[in-house]
């Protein structure tokens, strides 16, 4: 590969691990895929002889940490407080639809607004309902947390293996 071309490639992986990583403030925006299919190319183009390949699972077994992680923080928190099952699947559904019509924030304030209602529909108290979308949004800000940390790990790791074990 010529000179020009890798220092494209790289500059074009560059940005779309600081695109995806940026992102993943947003709840819906998969951040974390962006990062591992950014290093999947990388490994396409210069190969995965080893440690690369050996850095590349363990990018991968971060992507699914993380996206796990991001479900259990969010879904988590609001379960420990009392909400049923279909307020989060209320609420999940919501967080699609704002992702879609108010994007960046959206997301988070159709999912708490739509566990909050039908938590108030199941009790028919006002406060148990906020309780819970409370503990909702502060499994939001766990995920966004969780979501920064293994992204840059997963970044970091992208980094060591290109400047030393390229």
């Amino acid at each position: 590969m010529t000179p020009w071309l890798e220092a494209l490639l790289f500059g074009l992986i560059t940005a779309t691990i600081i695109a995806g990583w940026v992102g993943l403030i947003i709840p819906i925006f998969p951040g974390l895929n962006i990062i591992w299919l950014a290093t999947l190319v990388w490994g396409l183009v210069n190969g995965f002889a080893f440690p690369g390949w050996l850095i590349f699972a363990l990018i991968s077994i971060l992507m699914v940490i993380g996206n796990w992680a991001d479900n259990i923080f969010i879904s988590g928190k609001a379960r420990l407080s009392g909400a049923s099952w279909w307020s989060i699947l209320a609420g999940n559904i919501a967080a699609i639809f704002g992702a879609i019509v108010l994007p960046p924030l959206g997301g988070i304030l159709f999912a708490v607004l739509g566990v909050f209602i039908v938590e108030f529909i199941r009790d028919k108290d006002w406060r148990k309902a906020l309780i819970t979308s409370k503990e909702m949004m502060w499994g939001f800000g766990w995920a966004i947390g969780a979501r920064l940390a293994i992204g840059g790990l997963m970044a970091l790791l992208w980094i060591i293996w290109v400047l030393f074990l390229f």
